[in-house]
């Protein structure tokens, strides 16, 4: 047991980074079409899905490298739940049949690592080890 727990910061790094890279995924099909377009994204962008798009890019790239970590989860943990609330709850109650699983999710991971923080493998971790 106690193995586990020395890992628990590394783990951390890997939920962090894995949740990040998802979540780029979603801005990139927005922004490039990268890997395919986002299903159901307008062509052009509007505004508010244009920068959803430029957060879900900028703002998972920061997370990915662990750089300013609690402030920009705190602003992507928002962003999911205004999109859940925008774009997911007038479809229904239940996130199973409204397609809102994937926002809940980014948003309590998200807000997770604001409590949480980077983890050790980040950049965070490394300014901070500094003298």
């Amino acid at each position: 047991m106690e193995r586990l727990y020395v890992w628990a910061p590394r783990v951390l790094s890997l939920l962090r980074i894995i949740a990040a890279l998802l979540f780029m995924e979603h801005g990139l099909m927005k922004l490039f079409h990268f890997p395919a377009a986002q299903p159901g994204a307008p062509d052009p962008l509007p505004p508010l899905l244009l920068a959803a798009a430029v957060l879900e890019v900028v703002g998972g790239g920061l997370l990915v490298l662990g750089l300013f970590t609690r402030p920009v989860a705190f602003l992507l943990s928002g962003q999911m739940a205004v999109a859940y609330f925008l774009a997911h709850f007038s479809q229904g109650f239940w996130p199973a049949l409204n397609g809102g699983e994937a926002a809940i999710l980014f948003s309590f991971i998200f807000l997770y690592l604001v409590f949480a923080g980077p983890g050790e493998w980040s950049v965070d971790a490394q300014v901070r080890k500094r003298p």
